[in-house]
């Protein structure tokens, strides 16, 4: 059975084509790396390292790139008020992030490029769009001109009349019209700032994904990952700099993880209602923490509460103790030469079970409806 994906971009499942026969290309967004990564990161991370394993579980190889951003508007803040060098602070984090990720048993990507290391590929990428007539040198920076690009808003579906009502452009700022976004900032007083042809200055947020991903994966890859939240603006900022810049299609499948709800809210920073990965490791194993993700499908909003831990917790030990009983019955089994009914019920539940897990995995990696089937074998 072949592999279906929803894809963001067109609001459906699509049987999965690789670009490449047998080969998968893959970009997820990376942290901004300022703080201690949350449940809510934890989950997008282990849902798209489930798929990359499922993939690679399936025949594929897979080349998986997830970038840094180590220099940006929070880094920069969060620095000035610990009075830490934002370089260093950022470094610490990176460390973090990767820490954790380990510990919650996902693997390392192939690549994991950082901004700070890619401003030349950076400002070629801006360069060219101004030569094509995308971009543009404002007082305080180079803007991509949004309107220039005609598909703009198919992937969040937002309409740009709908996006210029009530929008202006700020004192101060140089852009021409208040949807166009920040490819290149000119250096504040204090800043960290790099050489370009636009004066001393960093790169935007959006430029630098295209950017990265572009420089490992090619003008043309599979998969896009990353939570719903990047949608609007910064996915939908990415294809239009990344097609203005090469011409034709740049993802083919946009792939985005539901948010981790607290009480009815998103959990975030900014709401302060988070809870951070390595709080919740000092009090559960990796695995319950893995289960907990897994237990709804990538796409749909995940609850979080103790409870909710607490009962992965429980069907993790009951899967562990179906193993242990399996291993102590083979153990202790005589070679048979004829099944009776609780053999051929078992054989049956553990076929049945394989068939359901592969179904559901192949339907856009539902790990719900997997693990489902995973369960009803330790009911036999």
């Amino acid at each position: 059975m072949a592999i279906r994906i929803y894809n963001t971009l067109t609001r459906q499942k699509e049987e999965f084509k690789p670009l490449r026969e047998g080969e998968v290309r893959m970009y997820v967004c990376g942290p901004t790396v300022y703080d201690y990564p949350h449940l809510g990161h934890a989950r997008t991370y282990i849902a798209f390292d489930v798929i990359r394993r499922y993939l690679e579980h399936k025949g594929y190889t897979v080349l998986m790139v997830m970038n840094f951003t180590d220099i940006d508007d929070k880094i920069i803040k969060r620095a000035n008020e610990t009075g830490e060098d934002p370089k260093e602070l950022a470094e610490r984090f990176l460390r973090i992030f990767l820490e954790d990720m380990k510990a919650l048993k996902v693997k390392p990507a192939d690549v994991y490029p950082r901004v700070t290391e890619h401003m030349d590929d950076i400002i070629n990428f801006v360069k060219k769009l101004q030569e094509k007539g995308y971009a543009y040198e404002g007082s305080d920076g180079v803007y991509f001109e949004v309107r220039k690009f005609r598909d703009y808003g198919k992937l969040s579906k937002i309409k740009l009349e709908d996006l210029v009502k009530g929008a202006r452009v700020e004192p101060g700022e140089g852009k021409r019209n208040p949807e166009d976004f920040a490819l290149w900032k000119k250096a504040k007083p204090g800043e960290p700032k790099w050489e370009s042809p636009w004066g001393e200055g960093r790169p935007g947020w959006h430029i630098e994904c295209s950017t990265m991903s572009s420089k490992y994966l090619g003008e043309s890859f599979d998969i896009h990952g990353g939570g719903n939240d990047l949608i609007f603006p910064h996915h939908e900022n990415e294809i239009a700099q990344s097609e203005a810049c090469f011409g034709h299609e740049w993802v083919h499948y946009w792939m985005h993880t539901g948010f981790l709800m607290v009480n009815g809210e998103k959990m975030s920073k900014s709401l302060g209602n988070f809870v951070t990965v390595r709080e919740l490791l000092k009090r559960y194993n990796p695995e319950v923490i893995r289960l907990f993700v897994l237990q709804r499908h990538y796409r749909s909003p995940l609850d979080y509460s103790e409870e909710g831990i607490e009962h992965a917790k429980n069907n993790l030990e009951r899967l562990y103790n179906t193993l242990e009983n399996i291993r102590v019955a083979m153990k202790r089994a005589e070679i048979s030469f004829r099944w009776d009914e609780p053999e051929f019920r078992a054989y049956e539940a553990i076929r049945d079970a394989r068939r359901k897990f592969y179904e559901a995995m192949d339907d856009d990696f539902n790990t719900a409806e997997a693990l489902k089937a995973v369960f009803e074998v330790s009911n036999v």
